[in-house]
Order: C-alpha cells, then structure tokens, then sequence
C-alpha cells in the first residue's frame, strides 16, 4: 500500500507508542499531554486490547492526554468494535482529547482490505470536544464493516478517511451531517472490489458549498471515477470558498484535467495536489502554466511504468 504510513507527529504531537505493563523500562513516562499516544496489543504476546487499555488508564494521566492513535487491536477480537465501546465508555477520562486516529495500521501489519470496522459513530458522538478524526480502513470486503451515521458535531475541524473503499453510505452520512466547524475534509475513495462504491451524485452534498461553511480543504482522491469527480468539482459551488483542492492517487486522466482547465478559475487555490495521475505531458504543462508550477503539487509525479499505448489499465494509489 503506498501513501501508507505511521504517522511519526499527530495533531502536532511526536507519536510515542505506549509500553505494555510486561514492558520493563528505564525512563519515566513523558507528561501526559507532550506526545500523541499509539496503543497496540497485537503484537505483545497474550495481550488482550482491553488489558493494555486498563494499562493506559492506570499509568497515564488520561485527563491531560491530547491526542490518541489505535493500532493493531485484534489479539482478543478480531473487530474494532469492542475498542469503539471502550473509547466511547471512557470518554468522560478524556476531557482535553482532541484528536483521534482509527486503525493505524499498516500493510507490513494487516492489508486495508483485512481490517474488521465497525460503526464509528458512538465515538464521534462521545467526544464533542474532538477536532481531528483519522479513520483506516475498507468497506464491505470479507465481512468487514465500515460505518457512520450523520452526527452533529460543533467542533470537530479535521476529518479524513484513508480507504482502498470507502463504502457510499459513509460519504452520503458526511454529506449529511451538521459539522459547521470543519476545515479540512479528505476522502480516499478506493475501488468498487474492496467496498467502494461511491458515485459523483453520492458527493453532490459535499460538493454544494453548503453543507460546511467553514470548508477550505477538500480532498477526494484514490478514486477509479477520478475523471467524473473532477468534472463534478469543475463546475462545484464548494471550489470558491477552498484553499486547496486533491484530486491525487486515483485513476485522474486528460479528460478529467481538461474538465479542470475549462472550468471555473482554480487561480485562488494555493494547492492543487493531482499526485499519482495519468495525465499526459501537455496538460501537465497547462496545469502548471495556470496555477504556477509551486502550487500544482510541486512534483505533480506521473504514476511510473504506465504507458498508455502499451497499458490502458489505471490503478489508484491504495486500493486493498
């Protein structure tokens, strides 16, 4: 899975990955609030999730912990699910939480596509003070579930789901629900094999202008539709209020970068990130002649090894 990682800062904090209670250690624990905390128990022998969470709350002072990541949880329970009740069930011990990342887990640990979800909304519900939720994970692939039911949620800035598939039902519950702070919304959309069947009418909400007003990033990317989003964001009432826009890692080619250029001005944008496309060279070139080549991705890398005359099959980014 490329663009794929281990966070190594969260919500501008450096990611420390909490020692299990068998863990002998020599340094005391840094102040609760210095670091982003990562909690894993799969790989720790007989460690169940819902020890090593007794653990965390025993020995790190949950009420100034500012940011939080889920790692590999499945030594007990194959499902995210328990470690949504446990979140939600504790969320009064986590009064400065405000960030929270889902699943980061990577290949080298379990693919996308193998990750058991569950319905998320109990946690979004939970914490009201949240202001940035990173969501791993695909839809309905293997007996995986991914879910979300529209929320209202006053704070909440930062959302971003990376998905090889992420399921409509998902992006239809963004589109609906009341999140009047949020600034910076990223979906990566994946494939119709791994659970994603998101269609441009499913975005139409998104794409309004109207749903969040305080809206400045925009990303819908890792898309096998790419051509048909970007025809959809060419002429979208959201585009004018943004500051950056991603259309990277899908399957994006001439068609949808000639959509871009004959739309609506994208000139006020400070970033256009189109990364991992299939566009040819000359479009290239008018992206860049228009937007100035520092703020159409920097490198605006073309995906390697693709020759059309050869090869007409596009892939995204991350898909299993």
């Amino acid at each position: 899975m490329t663009d794929v990682e281990h966070p190594e800062t969260f919500h501008a904090l450096p990611v420390l990955n909490l020692p299990g209670p068998d863990e002998s250690r020599t340094a005391p624990l840094p102040a609760a609030d210095s670091v982003a905390w990562r909690l894993e128990s799969a790989w720790q022998g007989d460690l169940t999730f819902a020890a090593l969470w007794q653990h965390f709350l025993d020995t790190v002072d949950t009420s100034r912990v500012r940011a939080l990541l889920i790692g590999p949880w499945w030594n007990s329970d194959e499902s995210l699910a328990p470690v949504v009740e446990l979140l939600a069930g504790h969320a009064d011990r986590f009064p400065a939480l405000r960030a929270l990342f889902l699943a980061d887990v990577v290949s080298e640990e379990r693919e996308l596509s193998w990750l058991v979800m569950s319905d998320i909304t109990p946690v979004i519900e939970a914490f009201g003070q949240l202001e940035e939720l990173t969501v791993r994970g695909c839809g309905e692939r293997i007996g995986t579930t991914l879910d979300l039911r529209p929320v209202r949620h006053t704070s909440l800035k930062k959302l971003r789901f990376e998905s090889g598939g992420l399921p409509s039902g998902i992006v239809r519950a963004i589109g609906a629900s009341e999140l009047p702070a949020l600034e910076h919304l990223e979906l990566w959309l994946g494939v119709t094999e791994y659970g994603g069947d998101t269609t441009v009418e499913d975005l139409t909400p998104l794409l309004s202008g109207a749903s969040f007003p305080a809206l400045r990033h925009l990303g819908l990317q890792n898309s096998e539709i790419q051509d048909e989003i970007a025809a959809a964001v060419a002429s979208a009432p959201v585009v004018a209020q943004l500051e950056s826009l991603s259309l990277a890692m899908g399957t994006l080619g001439d068609e949808g970068a000639q959509a871009l250029l004959s739309g609506q001005p994208l000139t006020h944008l400070t970033a256009l990130d189109l990364h991992h496309h299939y566009i040819s060279d000359a479009l290239v070139d008018r992206l860049r002649n228009l937007l100035g080549a520092d703020r159409v991705n920097g490198e605006i890398d073309e995906v390697e090894y693709w020759d059309p005359e050869e090869d007409d099959d596009r892939y995204v980014a991350v898909s299993e």
